[in-house]
């Protein structure tokens, strides 16, 4: 692997030329996603800068690297260079350089067009679902690259082992990506070898409904040249058709011991040695790579200890991650109370499996629950219909709720919140896909 930043690869000849642009604008870098569109065109030599709203980590490791970014929107971010902007799907035509670039005819691609051009030059294999993509792409490509295959992978998510944190420029021939379904964002790919983790209800401020969600997925399965393979115990995922589907479930990894807890973890792992075995992996290497998988950023990673109790930071914002998490928690520690402190994220999500939510708590002792994270550039984000404390309400009324539960309006309340309660022996969840991570990090770092 090549593992200078600043060399280039040179065993592969991009169909899209890369070599060929003068200067690439990412517009909305800050994103995960869009932040490995950017590290991949940097370290292959391309001149590349972006931009994004505000500061974060992520823009301060993009400058480290030597990528420059502006905060804020602006036409002279376009430089005069500028022949190719790729921007995140969340920005809309009325973004300012995205106008700019249309009167000066600059070409425009959106993140996954960029990804969706790039996965003609490799054999790609395409991991989507509703639940449990980031890590099942994280445990295909460790069994891959112990395999020596090493591949170039893009994850939604920060793997600690990798370099680049949330992409891997390899040399082989395979391109390993997290499709996200998001405004069917996933088939614009053209995968050898597609992966279907799970099936719900969500996303529902772009979906008409539940299958107009499963003949998206239907649509990337019947773009894929050679296996479909489809979660055997998940419902949704039957409704699937073709015929190049294969079946898997956890008997998959039978005897193998993960490093990481829950069922759901098995049932992703369990992806992940199917797909390898397509590859032609042998049961030896996934087992063994398997059971040195420690995790990635936010799924269950755990950041450190406030006060004797352990912080957990993850990423689940669906009711059946929120369950699965809190299930593989009590395995892990069944004598510890459980914390959690959930950020809801996006108004119409909570709105549309508001009753999914407040059942979903029941796995906690002690439930603090944020306000809802509003996100912008999506559909009713100012339904103030629906609120936080109107579902500790109905979470506290279900059959499923916790012990105790408390409402917070912001972060500052939830980690003051949290300070005061948890005590000794506690294991403490920080879950949600807006800015909550801060509070666990704030817990460890300043406890």
């Amino acid at each position: 692997m090549c593992r200078d930043l600043s060399c280039k690869m040179t065993v592969k000849n991009f169909s899209m030329n890369l070599q060929s642009y003068r200067h690439v604008h990412c517009i909305g870098v800050g994103g995960i996603g869009m932040s490995g569109v950017a590290k991949f065109l940097h370290v292959n030599g391309v001149s590349v800068s972006g931009s994004d709203a505000k500061s974060s980590q992520i823009i301060d490791d993009l400058i480290a690297l030597g990528i420059p970014v502006s905060i804020g929107h602006d036409i002279s971010n376009v430089s005069s260079e500028t022949d190719l902007v790729v921007y995140t799907e969340a920005a809309t035509e009325e973004n300012i350089e995205r106008i700019e670039a249309s009167h000066r005819d600059i070409q425009q691609m959106g993140h996954f067009d960029f990804l969706g051009a790039l996965s003609k030059d490799y054999r790609t294999i395409c991991v989507t679902g509703t639940n449990g993509k980031s890590t099942t792409t994280a445990m295909t490509a460790k069994i891959f690259i112990d395999a020596g295959l090493d591949p170039t992978v893009f994850v939604g998510s920060i793997v600690p082992d990798w370099e680049l944190g949330n992409v891997r420029i390899g040399e082989g021939n395979i391109l390993i990506v997290e499709g996200d379904e998001y405004k069917q964002k996933m088939v614009k790919l053209w995968p050898e070898g597609t992966v279907i983790t799970n099936i719900e209800a969500d996303h529902l401020d772009v979906y008409r409904d539940l299958q107009h969600i499963i003949d998206t997925f239907q649509e990337i399965a019947l773009k894929t040249t050679g296996s479909v393979f489809v979660n055997r115990d998940d419902v949704n995922s039957q409704k699937i058709s073709g015929t190049n589907l294969k079946q898997y479930d956890v008997s998959a990894i039978e005897g193998v011991t993960l490093g990481v807890p829950g069922a759901f973890n098995r049932m992703n792992a369990s992806a992940a040695a199917v797909v390898a075995r397509e590859f032609g992996i042998g049961d030896d290497i996934i087992a063994k790579s398997l059971s040195s998988f420690a995790g990635i950023w936010r799924r269950f990673e755990r950041v450190g200890t406030f006060h004797g109790a352990l912080i957990i930071s993850d990423y689940g914002h669906h009711p059946t991650a929120i369950r699965a998490t809190l299930q593989g928690a009590r395995e892990f520690f069944p004598k510890n109370r459980i914390v959690l402190l959930f950020e809801p994220h996006q108004h119409s999500r909570t709105k549309e499996l508001f009753n999914e939510f407040a059942e979903s708590f029941g796995g906690a002792d002690i439930l603090v629950l944020s306000e809802i994270y509003g996100v912008l550039g999506r559909t009713d984000e100012r339904d103030e219909s629906v609120t936080s404390k109107l579902l500790l309400d109905a979470a506290m009324a279900s059959n499923y709720a916790p012990k105790e539960g408390h409402y917070v309006a912001n972060l500052i309340e939830a980690e003051a919140k949290l300070r005061e309660i948890v005590q000794e022996g506690d294991v403490v969840i920080v879950m949600g896909a807006g800015d909550v991570d801060v509070v666990a990090r704030n817990l460890v770092n300043f406890s």
